[in-house]
């Protein structure tokens, strides 16, 4: 009867987790559309615009700590809703911004949803690797995944239409050049504020969250990490290795993720159409791009879910996933640039074992040490803050096309980090048979 109970319990934590997880794609993905929404208003250039992953990301770096240390003080739910907070500030400061045409601003708005991010990933990521067997973690992280991509594949079709709709980037610019000085600032402003509209109904979204979440209270998995005072000593060296490759994976995913619409925007792509009667989808808009990138990653956690740990185990998934990655980078380089921009998608579906491969290879064996290290993993999401403003530099300085080339440095490192993976499983299994 318990363990029916406790069942039940897990179901429903993992369904409160769920929800959590698509607040966290919805908000990640939209960057995909801010950078050249943000390009094209504030009129900067490229590694400007990628600065938007530089605001976003670097809360995870520096509040990963505060966050594991306020969670060890108050509760699970206390924590959500104080991060699902501080996204509604952050959605609620792009109203001033967008009024004021104001980068600055902008940044500030997406360092505050960084924060509230940060917060409830620091705590998710470890209550689902703990929530069952160690060896079935990438499983439970993988159906997590599901719902943080659809969130994205979602945002990114929203957003994207209401920012741009069936309008072009290309076509705004020149109808910009176009324009006397005082036409063009009404048309900016004009533009800016159509986000307005958008984030005031996600803050009042997430507001309804916060009272819906407060009611379904999660198990407490606590019990399996001891409170500790927070030190980095005595992390085992591979979950400091473990830091890298989130570092490199986070980096890789966000270039992938939040370049591809720019650089479908940037391509002069042929109309690709489908039509059925007299309904029709062109596949080459730009904007939907990010939710192809989002696609290829469910498809991937699918396949996670059904082969990990059973047929495959996840140290091996994540080196096959990685030789796949650099496949995939090779295409975007070499073939013609109205023919790769469709293989930069593809690389979500390398993408998708990478991060629930990774988690549970660096807490594996870190026994009281569970906590800190998964504040440490969450810290290495800096990767999408630093890589992405130097794809975007790249980008301005040779072209965006050979800018993806400093993705195979991530996947080489992570078919590493994956052997890395068999030695500690090995290890572990060996210590627990003597």
């Amino acid at each position: 009867m318990n363990t029916a109970i406790d069942r039940v319990g897990e179901r429903r934590s993992l369904l409160s987790i769920g929800i959590l997880f698509f607040v966290f794609g919805f908000f990640t993905w939209l960057n995909s559309i801010l950078i050249p929404y943000f390009r094209i208003i504030c009129e900067i250039g490229w590694f400007e615009a990628f600065l938007v992953t530089a605001a976003f990301y670097i809360s995870y770096f520096l509040l990963a700590i505060p966050s594991a240390l306020l969670l060890e003080r108050i509760s699970l739910i206390r924590g959500i809703l104080i991060g699902l907070g501080l996204i509604i500030l952050g959605s609620l400061i792009f109203i001033p911004a967008a009024i004021y045409r104001s980068f600055p601003i902008f940044l500030i708005g997406l360092f505050l949803q960084g924060a509230g991010l940060t917060l409830m990933q620091t705590a998710s990521n470890l209550y689902v690797t703990l929530l069952g067997s160690i060896e079935s973690a990438a499983k439970r992280i993988s159906i997590m995944g599901i719902a943080n991509k659809i969130a994205g594949a979602l945002g990114g079709l929203i957003l994207g239409g209401v920012l741009f709709g069936s309008t072009k980037a290309q076509d705004i610019s020149s109808h910009l050049s176009q324009l006397s000085t005082a036409d063009r600032i009404v048309y900016l402003d004009n533009l800016a504020h159509s986000i307005i509209s958008p984030y005031l109904i996600m803050a009042i979204c997430l507001i309804a969250l916060m009272f819906i979440f407060y009611a379904m209270k999660p198990v407490d998995t606590r019990e399996k990490t001891k409170k500790q005072k927070y030190s980095f000593r005595g992390i085992p060296t591979h979950s400091w290795l473990g830091f890298i490759a989130i570092f490199l994976y986070v980096g890789a995913e966000v270039i992938a993720g939040d370049s591809s619409v720019a650089y479908a925007q940037t391509s002069n792509l042929q109309p690709l159409k489908l039509c059925i009667s007299n309904w029709c989808i062109d596949f080459s808009t730009p904007h939907y791009f990010t939710s192809y990138v989002m696609t290829g990653m469910i498809i991937g956690y699918l396949i996670g879910i059904v082969l990990i740990p059973k047929y495959i185990s996840q140290e091996k998934m994540l080196m096959l996933f990685s030789i796949l990655g650099i496949a995939i980078t090779i295409a975007i380089l070499t073939l013609p640039r109205n023919i790769s921009v469709f293989a930069v998608p593809i690389l979500g579906f390398a993408h998708s074992i990478m991060w629930p491969s990774i988690w549970p290879i660096a807490i594996r064996n870190s026994g009281d040490k569970a906590e800190i290290v998964s504040a440490l993993l969450i810290m290495g999401i800096i990767g999408g803050a630093i890589m992405g403003p130097f794809f975007g530099w790249l980008s301005d300085k040779i072209n965006m096309q050979y800018a993806y080339s400093i993705l195979l440095i991530s996947y080489l490192y992570l078919i590493f980090y994956s052997r890395i993976g068999e030695r500690v499983k090995r290890r572990v299994g060996d210590e627990e048979i003597g």
